[in-house]
């Protein structure tokens, strides 16, 4: 049995993909519920069950989904009971408190086995069984992705339309699905502003470079940035007005308020890595300007400005 906790877009989608029993839990969501909230038009398979509480959904679970937003991730921990099944996050960000990402968050707070579920995915076509690939990151290990632990999932959370490839890699799979987030909102300030495709493309060739350079910095390794959970991600999200993460750059480049109700990860990614990019004196400006252009300490033009007088260098 899988449990989700977590019934926002992305949780209620996952619930309608693998097979076997399911049980679901989320705010606003009482037993019995047919249909997902942040999924209009979408029911509940007969093999979900909307559990009462966090207790009840996890109890015998084999593997436990957190399909909370990386804010909500510390609150959900110290209401979870202890289980032993592995905990796989499925939020994308940084705490801009500890530093730490989804699966440093459950790590810190005693729990494990931890992995992470991320990639390029919009809920919507999980929900309508369109093809999509995922990775799992779980550690090395008996107990991680090269072990019983990591396969097993792998199995579990598989589908015909959900295909997981596993890594070793947590801190680039983390990485590489938080600061996509980041580019995504440059990008839709550049496109909101009128700026041009071709600004666009030039602001995101260097800035998944400077990605690539602390996430490496950090410890993940180049090619998991390369894969699924970074460039792919960063292919789905910098371009699509799906996205909320573009949608809020977009806004923010037409100086318009964004005003819906949704979680828009980049904004406290964004702080948290202009600290963690001054902690390691690392130089990155489209990041940094970006959280900049975000706290309102810049406005548009001299943020580009910012960008665009930088010494001449080799690429």
């Amino acid at each position: 049995m899988i449990a989700i906790l977590g019934a926002g877009a992305f949780g209620a989608a996952i619930a309608q993909a693998p097979g076997g029993e399911i049980r679901l839990w989320g705010r606003g969501l009482a037993p019995g519920m047919a249909e997902a909230p942040r999924l209009p038009g979408h029911r509940f398979p007969r093999h979900v069950q909307v559990a009462g509480s966090i207790a009840e959904a996890v109890s015998g679970a084999e593997i436990i989904l957190l399909a909370v937003p990386m804010g909500a991730q510390r609150e959900t921990l110290d209401a979870m009971p202890q289980a032993t099944a592995p905990l796989i996050a499925c939020s994308k960000g940084i705490d801009p408190e500890t530093g730490l990402g989804p699966v440093g968050t459950i790590v810190a707070a005693g729990r494990g086995p931890a992995g992470l579920l991320t990639g390029p995915s919009f809920a919507r076509d999980i929900a309508r069984g369109l093809p999509t690939a995922l990775t799992l990151a779980m550690p090395d290990g008996a107990d991680g992705a090269n072990g019983a632990d990591g396969a097993a999932a792998q199995e579990r959370l598989s589908s015909r339309a959900i295909r997981p490839y596993r890594s070793s890699d947590i801190t680039g799979a983390e990485l590489g699905g938080a600061l996509k987030n980041v580019l995504a909102i440059a990008s839709g300030a550049v496109i909101g502003a009128g700026l041009g495709p071709s600004a666009q493309a030039a602001l995101l060739t260097r800035g998944f470079a400077e990605v690539t350079r602390l996430a490496v910095a950090e410890g993940a390794r180049k090619e998991t940035l390369m894969g699924l959970s970074g460039m792919g991600d960063l292919m789905l999200t910098a371009y699509s007005p799906e996205s909320r993460n573009y949608r809020y750059g977009h806004a923010l480049g037409r100086g318009e308020t964004f005003a819906e109700a949704t979680t828009v990860e980049g904004v406290a990614t964004a702080a948290a890595v202009a600290r963690l990019a001054a902690r390691r004196g690392l130089d990155l400006p489209v990041l940094t300007t970006t959280h900049r252009l975000i706290s309102g300490e810049l406005a548009l033009t001299p943020a580009m400005e910012t960008l665009m007088s930088r010494p001449l260098k080799e690429e």
